[in-house]
């Protein structure tokens, strides 16, 4: 980790403060990402960190230990491909800080050491130009463009390809 902040898997013991940062987070995230916002689904998503292709990290402020945000590594495919897609967020009142910048280093550390993956993919939506900056100083690369990528909020939106590999 870094001096500033803890990665740490979520817990059901997290659900309420979870729960208050989305609450407290909607018009950060409305068009960029849909986190778990009920107790069901935040179950459901602790329900998937039981699959060998899911991880997820809460990024969580050293002092204090607040949810600062959320790093997942998802669609983890093992064999020759070796490659996962990063996905992240902060929470209302810890954007702009540095802590998902070394929440993201410290989750591309983990996977390239300790899952030993070799590249992972973040797609980003062309108009998030904080997350767009984010990634690039993560050193994620641009690869390319994907229109009408993933569903967010009932809309087919977007999305930049971004990338960085292990060597």
């Amino acid at each position: 980790m870094t001096r500033r902040i803890v990665l740490r898997e979520p817990t059901l013991d997290d659900q309420r403060a979870f729960l208050l940062a989305v609450r407290r987070s909607q018009a950060l995230h409305s068009q960029w990402v849909s986190p778990p916002a009920t107790p069901k689904q935040f179950v459901g998503f602790l329900g998937r960190m039981s699959s060998p292709d899911f991880r997820s990290f809460l990024v969580c402020t050293r002092e204090g230990g607040e949810i600062a945000g959320v790093v997942n590594v998802s669609n983890i495919v093992m064999g020759p491909l070796r490659s996962a897609y990063l996905g992240y967020y902060a929470f209302a009142g810890f954007e702009r800080q540095g802590l998902m910048q070394a929440g993201i280093l410290g989750v591309v550390r983990f996977a390239f050491s300790k899952l030993k993956l070799h590249r992972l993919e973040a797609n980003v939506q062309p108009a998030n130009a904080a997350s767009i900056a984010l990634v690039r100083s993560c050193g994620f690369a641009k690869e390319g463009f994907s229109p009408r990528y993933l569903k967010i909020d009932g809309r087919w939106r977007d999305h930049e390809r971004w990338a960085i590999r292990s060597s």
